[in-house]
């Protein structure tokens, strides 16, 4: 099996990388970083690709540079953090350039691979954010909601041409995306190992939508039993309402400053 994965330099793409060669896949990872990209994949001894996933040629030629591969995993991601008014236009667009528009291009680019061969899966790394606003992330909320029901939506046109299509969704994982901010109350974070391992099993097993950790599965499908008002309750008791907003500025700086950049 051969896997390329987007946003692989560090981060839940470069744990997946070293889960899926652990397992004897041959892996070509990508990252618009090509420092670090070219410096993990000499440390996973795969081969590593400066990839702007907001590019076609870009990403055809990191396609390219995979070969004959099995699954594209669309990991790439950025996550500003903040109060709505406080989001700049630049931010929104590019956080939807890279988190949405970019999974979109990979998606179709391995499709038109994919679909003509009967055989294929894109795995689309999403958010529980996705599927669960909060305050102070309403720009990721949006991103990490389309790309759920953009993976849905593909994932039942192409099945009928053999080829797999899947969304995972994280919650809280110790990554730089939550630099500075806390964990909900009484939750503990995942691990991006956590993460890679549910990639590795869905890709086994291929399966529309997988939630990490997986007992969030059975809480998602009730939310639309649940009133608003005891959503709210919920949240606001869990810190949800304010981890986002009340955030360490100087502790995420370094993480703001690179995907500004």
């Amino acid at each position: 099996m051969k896997v390329a994965i987007t946003g692989a330099a560090r981060g839940i793409g470069l744990a997946t990388a070293r889960a899926l060669k652990a397992k004897g896949a041959t892996v070509v990872i990508g990252d618009i970083d090509e420092e670090a990209v070219k410096k993990a994949a000499a440390e996973l001894g795969v081969r590593g690709v400066k990839l702007d996933v907001t590019d076609r040629e870009s990403f055809t030629n990191f396609l390219a540079e995979a070969g004959d591969y099995d699954v594209l995993i669309n990991n790439a991601g950025i996550m500003p953090i903040g109060p709505v008014l406080g989001e700049t236009d630049d931010d929104a667009r590019r956080c939807f350039d890279i988190n949405v528009h970019g999974v979109m291009l990979g998606t179709k680019l391995a499709l038109e691979k994919f679909v003509p061969a009967g055989r294929g899966h894109v795995v689309n790394i999403a958010s529980l954010a996705g599927v669960l606003p909060t305050p102070g992330l309403a720009l990721y909320n949006g991103s990490k909601a389309a790309v759920v029901i953009f993976s849905e939506a593909t994932r039942q046109e192409v099945k009928k041409h053999g080829v797999h299509v899947s969304v995972v969704m994280p919650s809280f994982t110790n990554t730089e995306l939550i630099a500075g901010t806390r964990s909900p109350k009484g939750q503990k974070n995942c691990e991006p190992e956590d993460i890679a391992a549910a990639v590795v099993s869905v890709i086994a097993r291929p399966r529309p939508q997988t939630t990490v950790p997986a007992k969030f599965a059975a809480q998602i499908a009730l939310m639309g039993l649940i009133p608003q008002k005891v959503k709210d309750l919920v949240s606001h008791r869990l810190g949800l309402d304010t981890i986002f907003l009340e955030f360490d500025h100087g502790a995420r700086k370094s993480y703001d400053e690179r995907i500004r950049s």
